[in-house]
Formats: C-alpha cells, sequence, structure tokens
C-alpha cells in the first residue's frame, strides 16, 4: 500500500515527485491536442500531467515534444540478426520501449530452449519484451526443423509475465480446415490473445479463420485486404521490414477514424536499415510524408497498439500509465532526443548495467558436406516450375518457364535471369537437398547460402556456379551458421551468427558494417535487390503464396503441397 501511497501523494503534489518532466510539450492521443504543464513521474509510473509539479529530480525538455514510448506490435527479433540485448541497445533509444515479439525462428532451431532464452532476456532489458508462444513450429508438415513444438510443449511455457498470447498461426489452411493439432494449440487460449497471419485469406474462409478467436493480423499487403479484414473485426498491423514493405499500399487506410483499430509492425528488420532508416520512427516519419494526419500515425504507433494487445499500462503520457515517453523534436521528424522505459532514462550506463546471459543454440549446424554435383537438379520435362520474386513483398509468382535439360541437368541461364536456388536440410535430421530455379536476383556471377531461412532455417543457397555454391553452403558448417558471398572460389563477404545459425555475438554497430559488405559484395555479383539477404530467407516459408521452396521441394503454396 505504501507505493500505492505514495503514487497517489506525487500525483496530487502533497510529496515531490521522482522525476518531473518540465518544459515540453505533451501530444495527446485522445484529442489530438498539445497540452502544456510538467510530467509527473513516481517510480515506473505517470502520476500527473497538465499542471505544476516539484520532483526530486527535474529535466527540462524545453522545446521538445513528448510522446508515448512505441509498441512494436509483432516481430521476430532473431531477424535483427543480434541478441535481445543488442536489439534493445539499438532500438531502444529510437523510442521503441515494448515490442511484442514472436521467437519462433529460434525455436525452429532449439525448441522450447529458444522461447525460454527469450522470456529471461525480456526480464533483463530496459525495454519491456512481450514474448508471444510461437504457434506454428514447424510451420507446415512441408519441411524439416530442428524443433517441434506441440499443444503440450506450448502449454508448458505458459504462465511467464512477458507472455500476452500466442503468436501468429501460419497454418491458416489447418485453421480454417479444423487441424486437430491447430485446434489444440488454439483451445489452449480461447478467450486470450491469439495473433494471426493469412495473406490474401478473404470472403468465407477468412470468416472462418477469425471465428478461430483470432484478433491481429500483419500480411495485408493492399487496401482491399485489410478492409476486408477490419470490417470483420481483426486489428491490421501496418508492416515495414526489410523486405516486407506495405506502409505505402496501406497508408491511405489510416484515418483519425480508423486508427484506433490499426497499429504498426516491423515484423523483420536488420540493423543496416534500422541505421539507414530506422524502425517505427521512420514508419511514423514516412507516414506523415504521405499525408497521414499525425494523430492517427502516432496512435498506431502508441495508443491502438497498447489497447489491440490487452496493454492497458501504457499508450498515452497520463496518470497511471507506465511512464514509457519519447522526447522528439518535432511530430514530422519524429527523431527522439530523450527516451525513458518505465520512468528510467535509457542511456549506455543503464545498458550497461543490465544483466546480459550466456546465448544459447551454439554449434546448431549440421549439414552434409556439399560437392558441386550436389546442386544439379534431375528432370525428365523443359517445362520448369520458377518462383518470381516481388521486390518488397514476401508474396512470390508462380512462373512456368521452359529449361533445356543438357547432360542430365536444368542449368542456371543468367541471360533470362534463372538462378539456381537450393535448400539443404542442416539439422542433421536427414540431409535433404532440394534445388530449383528463382527470377529476380539479377545474380550473373558466384554465389549467396544463409542459415537465415524463414521458417525453418535450413541452408538456402542461389548462385550461377556450382563450385561456389559449395564452398558458400560449407562455409556456413565452419561458421556455425551466417551469410556467406562467394566469387570464383573466393569468400568476398561474410557475417557469422553463431547463436542458432540466427543471431551475431557481435554489438549490433559491427553487424550493420558486415551487411554493408555483404550487401557491396552482393551487388559485385550483379544483385538488383535492395536486401537479398532476407529476400532470400522469405523464399522457403510455405506459407505465403504463391511459390516457395523448402528441402523437401517446391511447394505450391496455393494448393498447399509439394510439387512431385
Amino acid at each position: 500500500m505504501a507505493d500505492l501511497e505514495t503514487r497517489i501523494a506525487q500525483g496530487r503534489g502533497d510529496a515531490p515527485a521522482d522525476l518531473v518532466l518540465r518544459g515540453g510539450q505533451v501530444f495527446d492521443l485522445m484529442t489530438g491536442e498539445m497540452l502544456q504543464g510538467d510530467v509527473a513521474i513516481c517510480g515506473d509510473t505517470i502520476v500527473g500531467i497538465m499542471g505544476s509539479y516539484e520532483g526530486v529530480e527535474v529535466v527540462d525538455v524545453t522545446g521538445l515534444t513528448l510522446v508515448p514510448g512505441f509498441i512494436d506490435t509483432h516481430l521476430h527479433i532473431e531477424s535483427s540478426l543480434v541478441t535481445p540485448f543488442e536489439f534493445d541497445r539499438c532500438v531502444t533509444p529510437r523510442g521503441v520501449t515494448t515490442a511484442i515479439c514472436d521467437p519462433h525462428e529460434i525455436a525452429n532451431v532449439i525448441g522450447a530452449a529458444g522461447v525460454q532464452y527469450f522470456q529471461a532476456a525480456s526480464e533483463r532489458c530496459l525495454m519491456d519484451i512481450r514474448v508471444q508462444l510461437s504457434s506454428c513450429v514447424p510451420s507446415t508438415h512441408m519441411e524439416t526443423a530442428g524443433a517441434e513444438l506441440t499443444a503440450q510443449d506450448i502449454k508448458g511455457l505458459m504462465g511467464h509475465r512477458s507472455q500476452i498470447g500466442l503468436a501468429e498461426f501460419m497454418n491458416y489452411p489447418g485453421v480454417i480446415h479444423r487441424d486437430p493439432a491447430a485446434m489444440a494449440k488454439i483451445a489452449l487460449f480461447e478467450g486470450g490473445h491469439i495473433d494471426g497471419h493469412c495473406p490474401l485469406l478473404s470472403g468465407k474462409d477468412l470468416n472462418a479463420y477469425i471465428a478461430a478467436g483470432i484478433r491481429t493480423e500483419h500480411e495485408a499487403t493492399s487496401v482491399e485486404e485489410a478492409r476486408e479484414k477490419l470490417r470483420k473485426g481483426m486489428r491490421v498491423l501496418i508492416r515495414e521490414g526489410s523486405v516486407s514493405k506495405d506502409l505505402e499500399a496501406l497508408a491511405p487506410l489510416l484515418t483519425p477514424l480508423t486508427s484506433p483499430y490499426l497499429c504498426l509492425c516491423t515484423d523483420d528488420r536488420n540493423p543496416l536499415d534500422i541505421a539507414e532508416h530506422g524502425h517505427l520512427d521512420y514508419m511514423i516519419r514516412r507516414l506523415i510524408e504521405l499525408g497521414v494526419e499525425p494523430v492517427a500515425a502516432y496512435r498506431a504507433a502508441s495508443l491502438s497498439a497498447a489497447e489491440a494487445f490487452g496493454l492497458k499500462d501504457r499508450g498515452m503520457i497520463a496518470p497511471g500509465k507506465r511512464a514509457d515517453i519519447v522526447a522528439i523534436n518535432s511530430l514530422a521528424g519524429c527523431h527522439a532526443q530523450i527516451v525513458w522505459a518505465a520512468g528510467r532514462r535509457v542511456t549506455e550506463e543503464a545498458f550497461a548495467a543490465r544483466d546480459i546471459m550466456e546465448p544459447v543454440g551454439r554449434r546448431s549446424v549440421h549439414a552434409p558436406h556439399l560437392e558441386a554435383a550436389s546442386f544439379r537438379t534431375r528432370a525428365n520435362r523443359e517445362q520448369t516450375d520458377v518462383i518470381g520474386i516481388r521486390e518488397g513483398q514476401i508474396l512470390t509468382d508462380h512462373l512456368l518457364e521452359d529449361i533445356p535439360i543438357v547432360a542430365g541437368d536444368k542449368a542456371p541461364d543468367v541471360t533470362r535471369d534463372l538462378i539456381r536456388i537450393t535448400i539443404i536440410e542442416r539439422h542433421g535430421k536427414n540431409g535433404n537437398i532440394a534445388s530449383g530455379f528463382v527470377r529476380g536476383f539479377g545474380l550473373k556471377a558466384g554465389a549467396i547460402a544463409s542459415t537465415v531461412c524463414h521458417d525453418h532455417h535450413n541452408i538456402a543457397c542461389v548462385g550461377v556456379n556450382y563450385d561456389d555454391m559449395a564452398l558458400a553452403a560449407n562455409r556456413l558448417s565452419q561458421i556455425e551458421g551466417g551469410f556467406v558471398v562467394v566469387k570464383d572460389g573466393e569468400v568476398l563477404a561474410e557475417l557469422p551468427l553463431p547463436v542458432a545459425g540466427l543471431m551475431s555475438l557481435n554489438c549490433f554497430e559491427d553487424v550493420r558494417d558486415s551487411l554493408t559488405a555483404l550487401r557491396r559484395a552482393a551487388k559485385s555479383l550483379g544483385v538488383t535487390l535492395e536486401e537479398p539477404f532476407l529476400q532470400l530467407a522469405f523464399l522457403a516459408l510455405p506459407v505465403i503464396p504463391a511459390l516457395k521452396i523448402t528441402d523437401r521441394g517446391m511447394v505450391d503454396v496455393t494448393k498447399f503441397e509439394i510439387i512431385s
């Protein structure tokens, strides 16, 4: 009761507040007004606004605008390529004070231990990391993952204080066709929060999916798709990742009228994009540039996000709310000058004081040794299924091309941008190797390989030279996973990711610099994609239409079956 009474006393001004922010203006997301007066904070809670307060500590924020901390409503921290601790250090200074993550990337490699690592890390970071429980490990039956999470496994992970609910249910056919395993997982969270994932789903199938109790969804790529989901009661999360860039397409839908039901997320965003452009701060700036009213953009980034996920203690600068506050230069600029997370000022000293844990998932790459011949394709017909890349989306096209069979092999053809893509099982389960073709990289020489390969995280390799492909894939085993670019028998650039083959042990600045070198090396091979590495990773995700590839072969996602 002492804490309760202290908060009341400080809010009333009967006692000095622990912290007072003085001289700034508060952007009120309820009315859209600019409010004058001090902001009083007791511990981790805002206790007063619109008044004059005395404080044990007073910070002058004259000339700055105070907005609530930003909430990323759906992301995979692993895709930042750094540990949760480095992710915290990377984006919290930009104003992201809450991250609702799904650790299904690491869970697909090492199972429940990966989820538990994130749960434990959430207790030690400055930002509030909320760890959803991964629903689809593996995402489908058409791939070989390193681990599996059954309903019983998920039940054993429930109850941690970081949990909100069940993470994105990617196996939407399993939901609408009432697969028993899917039903068992959903039943665990009935009445609670279940996050969705249903690209291009509409009509009665969408009705059935939402009827399962699924409340939020981030895969809408057009206004029409997003509007149908809104009309049917879903909260739509506008996504802007390193590959999936849906902000410009969905911006016209974000208005003061719809903003209570729209949120922002990044899904998968790497440190290079964060350094060059930003995180949620970039999304807010860009939305306002596109004509979205500031109150709608800032609501989507905080208050609407808090309401959508049941986080009633945050999302506004108001008494009783968690003291997640960002002091920015201007609404249009959205450049964080000072950030407080739960009343604690975000500084390098605060980061240094955290209790950093030892990483998990070391030595996770157990792939077979590859030779040049491993990348040949055997076929008896020239007509060939080809994955067509859509830059800026993870949706792909299902193309058909005639490719001649020469000496028992269909070879890459750079003149037609028909490039070999191969997936190699790397968890030591079966040694599967599956090859196909992809168009859209622009590759003219060499090879690129990666263990970041959604969601099973086997080795994905694209190339036009089989010897280079073998070198790139084998190099990943030597460095415990990561990214490699090879040309003419030489490794041009690499980034080791020894934490489950997904995350670096280095600081985000070093990872950013390595990504710069990797991008430069990829362009030297002729690659035209802005982000070739994560684009490659999504070519192996068999829950995103229309054509993908896993270690078991080419997958027709529309039919939800492996092409024989």
